[in-house]
Formats: structure tokens, sequence, C-alpha cells
């Protein structure tokens, strides 16, 4: 009876995915309709789809599975997170949704890029779509192993059964509705992800007895587990860690599947509003994902294996609710993964489609051939990224954190400099996207890098630098970049 209230209760999730997906089908009558939606978005739909997107099972799964094993140490990402978040949203989403609109009503960053430089003979709108294709092809691959062990845990199903499953799902509803149903769909995964991560962190310090037993249990954990300064084992943190811990945030400004959300707002005067509301939903969102880790710790009378660690919102969900309720909880972990992996399969396609089919391969091409064009990119790069998920022992949480980094050292500076610096060049540009992409691929193999530094710091300086030293040692903007930035800076 329990699995069946579930089941009911997935199922249903799932067939109202698809009828989005299918209510959207006929809106998409354009290439910018299809990728971004035409710039209609709403101030609701897009601070909370762009929330929903950034997440993914990280809030539900890998935070609370931090916090459970370090203890407050894990305040230390919730903390770079959210600022990078304010940030992003503070100074970048506005200019960006100014300058894609004036480079030539641009609907994907490599166009935004090629139009912005005045890149003609295209290689820094290529350059930049390939990167998109290696990274999110990795980030991808770690939502459908998400989604699969969540299907696994939940219903005993095969764990290639169960991915197939949620690949299926996905692809349908972002293949025929396109970006706004990709948006409306997150829009309606943030409520129930924020209604989850609030639910059980209050059912969990109830059962235990309340606030103040809930405290006096957290300090008998071990000597450093409520110290912001130490580690889950009581060690104290170096300096290095603490900045690996909170560069999560500098990965914001380079974020693809983030960033076209600044650019689909129907109206920049919208950005303001939609930042309080991103604020608050990220705020309240990272406070309790932290706690349900840290209620999870002294709940179960058992401590998980680090392993498992990242299950503790599930088996938290399974032992303090109803099964019916329990169904709506664990259906917000399917609403996690699922709201980042349609947001990269749209934005990959996107990239192939727009920036190297339409570019290289058929400049002549309808609107309507581009829109098929671009489903049937949407099933290929799935169909890979399924490929890479096909091994169960695959981690979660380092695709993420690979593909995070690489994204955020590979197009935030150049995102950041081409929106508040007017001397920046199209030579600038590419040793930026080479430099720190390359960066982050390098230090990725040094064993964990140098220093015990996540690859993104390394990635992000080596791009800011490369961009000003090849700005600077090169001919100045073309006249046409110069009146872009001038007009749109204004």
């Amino acid at each position: 009876m329990e699995n069946l209230s579930i089941i009911i209760t997935f199922v249903a999730y799932l067939l109202f995915m698809l009828g989005v997906g299918t209510h959207f089908y006929k809106k998409n009558e354009s290439l910018s309709d299809y990728l971004i939606g035409d710039r209609q978005l709403n101030k609701w739909v897009t601070s909370m789809s762009a929330q929903a997107s950034d997440m993914s099972g990280w809030l539900l799964l890998g935070l609370p599975g931090y916090a459970y094993l370090q203890g407050l140490e894990a305040v230390w990402i919730a903390l770079g997170l959210g600022l990078g978040t304010y940030l992003n949203w503070k100074f970048v989403a506005e200019k960006l949704r100014r300058f894609t609109e004036a480079a030539g009503n641009a609907i994907t960053l490599p166009d935004y890029f090629a139009n912005r430089f005045n890149d003609h003979n295209k290689s820094l709108r290529v350059l930049s779509a390939l990167f998109i294709l290696v990274f999110f092809l990795i980030y991808t691959a770690s939502g459908f192993v998400a989604g699969a062990k969540l299907f696994e845990s939940v219903f005993g199903l095969p764990y290639h059964s169960a991915l197939l499953i949620g690949v299926v799902v996905i692809i349908s509803y972002t293949a025929l509705g396109g970006f706004l149903a990709v948006s409306w769909t997150d829009f309606f995964q943030g409520i129930i992800m924020f209604f989850a991560i609030i639910t059980v962190p209050m059912l969990g310090i109830y059962a235990v007895g309340g606030f103040e037993e809930t405290s006096n249990a957290w300090k008998a954990v071990s000597p450093g587990y409520m110290d912001l300064f130490s580690n889950g084992s009581g060690e104290p943190l170096k300096l290095m860690s603490i900045i690996s811990l909170m560069a999560w945030g500098l990965g914001y400004f380079g974020q693809p599947h983030i960033l076209t959300r600044f650019m689909a707002i129907c109206s920049p005067d919208e950005i303001k509003p939609a930042r309080k509301i991103a604020m608050i939903w990220v705020i309240v969102s990272l406070t309790c994902a932290v706690i349900v880790g840290l209620v999870g710790r002294i709940f179960l009378p058992e401590t998980l294996p680090d392993a498992d660690s990242e299950k503790v919102f599930m088996i938290l969900v399974d032992q303090l609710t109803h099964p019916i309720i329990g169904g709506i909880l664990l259906a917000a972990v399917l609403a996690a993964i699922m709201s980042t992996a349609d947001s990269q399969l749209l934005v990959t396609s996107s990239a192939l489609t727009e920036d190297l089919y339409r570019v290289v391969i058929r400049p002549q091409a309808s609107d309507k051939e581009l829109v098929w064009v671009s489903r049937g990119t949407v099933i290929g790069v799935a169909a890979l990224a399924c490929a890479i998920a096909f091994k169960p022992d695959r981690s979660v949480l380092g695709l993420v954190s690979y593909a995070w980094a690489g994204f955020g050292a590979t197009f935030g500076p150049l995102v950041l400099f081409s929106i508040y610096w007017k001397r920046m060049t199209r030579n600038g540009a590419l040793a930026g996207i080479i430099g720190g992409g390359l960066t982050v691929l390098i230090w990725k193999q040094l064993n964990g890098g140098i220093f015990d530094l996540y690859e993104i710091v390394p990635g992000f300086l080596a791009s800011a630098v490369l961009i000003i030293l090849f700005s600077l040692i090169g001919q100045k903007p073309a006249r046409e970049a110069d009146a872009l930035f001038a007009r749109t800076a204004k």
C-alpha cells in the first residue's frame, strides 16, 4: 500500500509534466519561441525556474548529505551559493538581458558572444558551443544518475530500467514544449522543492523533541560538528578548504541554463522584483537543506556510511511521513533532478542548433526546420548523457562539481567582462574561454588539485587574466562592438 501511494503520486506528477509539454507544443512557431520563449517570461516564472534549474538534486541530496557528515562546515557552501546567487541577479541579470537583445536579439550565449565582439569568422561561436556540449553532457549525466538512484531506491527497480524511465519522461516534455515548457515545469517544480525542504526539517525537529532537545543532541555528536571552523571530525578547517567551499558561488556567472532565464524575461524592469523572489527562495531553501542533514544525524539510530549520506532526505521522509505525503515529498527530489536536466538539454540543443547547424551547416534553414533539428538534438544529447550515466557507480556530486567548475571558469569571466568592460576584444574572449576551460580540465586531473583547491578558482582566475592580457595587447575593439557597448551601457 505504501509503495502504491508513492507510485500514484509519481505517475500523476510525471503526467502533469507531459501535459505541460503538450500544452506548449503548438506555441513554438519559431526558433526564438522554442529556445528562449520569445522573451515572454514573467518575474515569477523567471525567478523560480532559474533557481529550480540551478539547485537540482544538490539541494535535496548533496547538501543535506554533506551537512550530515561534516556538520556546520556545510554552511560555507550554502553561504557561497547564496552570495553567488545574489551577485548574479544584482550585477549580471539586467545587463545581460539588455545586451543580448541589443546584440542582434541573441537567443543563445554563443550567439551573444559572436554579436557582442563582431566575430565574423564564427570561431568564438563554435568554440563556445563545443564547450557547452562537453560540460553539459557531464552535467546532464549527473541528473540522470540521480534520477535512476531515486527510482531504484523508492521502487526497487533495476538501475538501468530506472535510468531509462527518467530519461524518456524528460526527453518527452522538453522536446515537445521547448523553453516555455521547461520554464513553466521548473516553476511548479520550484514550488514543490520549496515545500519539501521546509517540511522535512520541521518534522525532524518535532520528532526529536523540539528545538532545545535537538540543540543538545547536536552538541553531543562530536566536538567540531557544530563549529563553523571545524570539520565533522573536529579538525580545524584550513583556509584553502573554506575558499574552495565558498568558491561554488563563482560558478553562477557562467551557467548557461541560469543565464538563459535572464535573457528570456519579458522586460529588464522585471529583474528587480524577480531577484527578491529568487533570494527568498534561495536563502530559505539552503538553510533548510543544511538543517535536514543536521537533523538526520541525530534522528537516525545508526550513522549512515559516506556512500549513503545523500539519502538522508529520502530516509527521513520515509520514517516521518504518511505514504501519501511521503510520495509528494519524494516527488520533490524528482522535481529537483528534472528541473535541471531539462534546462541543460535545451541549452545544449540550442547551442548545437543555433550556433553550429544554422551557422556552419545550413545557414539557409527555415525556422520550422530549426525547431525540428533542435528537438532531434535534445534526443541525441540525452542519449549520449544516458550512455555516460549507464554505469551505476557514477558519483552524482563528482559529476556536478566538475561541470559547475567548467562552466563557471569558461564563461563566467567572459560574461562579466563583456557587460562591464568596453575594451574587451574578440581575441580576449577566445583566450578566456580556452584558458578557463583547459585550466579546469587539467587541474581536475592533478589528484584533486594543488593545495586541495577547487578547480573553479584557478580556472576563473586564468580566464580573467587572459581576457585582460589578450584584449590589451591586441587591436582595439571593432567600431561596431564599441557602438554596441556604448549604446547598451546607457
